[in-house]
């Protein structure tokens, strides 16, 4: 039996919910203000259909106020609704430091997900009932963009940059993922699942899944795999500057220029090294672009994101 066709998504959010209000409020005003003119002109028509000679004598009368209020008084609400909605965006790319942390790689034709415990899924993700999880997102080809209509939230999914979105889903369920962007022949297909579960559900299905050493596990392995910690490791500094503790850190380039160590900064450094250069060093790491896939280079930073003291990787008490 094939599924019932919706007219309104369901909402599965707090987030969803005011999105609604908000697309309903506005849409109220707008048949407030579009309605007498459409009214009006039903009006004439019919009343003034046969036609009649016009009194083209100059009006006496005029009402300022009249011609300024409804000048002034749809401006002020349009500009509530857009203190309003800049709020929700502003909301909407803020997400909550302690924030659940899911790693995405979009690719012709599917989805790919990371936790940070090591579980991977396709095409479908897990996430906790009541909890906040930022997605942080990348394509491994072209434009794609991740849409989830149940929480009202899209956003583009871009090659060789890192998009996020963040959202807290309170209803458990099972809601759609869509590609939303037209991304080559099978695009109709790069469907997915956002599963929503009870937070005891979340932690066996986490439990099944197994982790694999972790996302920062494996991308230590891959950091000395490529012999990144001859140059990198603790205490070794005259070639390339230390990464313990690197992340969140505001670092001094060669240009002069003061940058903040972001997910961006790090998987530029990773791909093109030459890019942004260290103050006090030469540039002379080799680019990683041609070696390493979107999920390695992933699992390199949040290994060097998990590092506190010592080498990467070595956690602080």
């Amino acid at each position: 039996m094939s599924a019932p066709i919706l007219l309104w998504p369901p909402i599965a959010s707090a987030y969803a919910g005011r999105v609604d209000l908000l697309i309903a409020c506005f849409g109220v005003l707008v048949a407030l203000l579009s309605a007498p003119v459409f009214i009006l002109m039903a009006i004439w028509a019919v009343r003034y259909r046969k036609g009649r000679r016009a009194d083209r004598t100059p009006g006496q009368d005029r009402n300022v106020w009249l011609e300024v209020s409804w000048s002034v008084i749809p401006f002020l609400l349009i500009m509530g609704f857009f203190f309003w909605s800049t709020a929700m965006f502003l909301d909407a790319r803020t997400p909550p430091a302690d924030a659940l942390v899911i790693n995405v790689v979009a690719k012709q034709w599917m989805w790919k997900f990371q936790h940070a415990s090591g579980a991977r899924e396709i095409n479908e993700v897990h996430v906790p009932l009541g909890r906040a999880v930022r997605l942080t997102m990348t394509s491994q080809d072209v434009i794609h963009s991740l849409y989830v209509p149940a929480l009202r939230i899209k956003q583009d999914v871009l090659p060789e940059r890192y998009t996020q979105l963040w959202f807290n889903a309170d209803r458990p369920g099972t809601y759609p993922l869509r590609c939303a962007e037209y991304c080559g022949t099978d695009h109709s297909v790069m469907i997915g699942r956002v599963i929503v579960q009870r937070e005891e559900d979340y932690a066996r299905w986490l439990a099944r899944a197994g982790t694999d050493g972790g996302l920062a596990g494996r991308g230590q392995t891959l950091f000395h795999r490529l012999g990144c910690s001859s140059c990198h490791g603790a205490g070794v500094t005259e070639r390339a500057p230390s990464l313990a503790g690197i992340y969140g850190r505001t670092v001094t380039l060669a240009s002069g220029r003061a940058v903040r160590v972001d997910d961006q900064y790090l998987r530029d450094s990773i791909i093109l090294p030459n890019k942004d250069v260290t103050a006090g060093y030469a540039p002379i790491m080799p680019p990683y672009g041609g070696v390493l896939d979107e999920e390695q280079v992933l699992e390199l930073v949040a290994y060097l994101k998990s590092s506190r003291n010592g080498e990467p990787g070595e956690r602080g008490s």
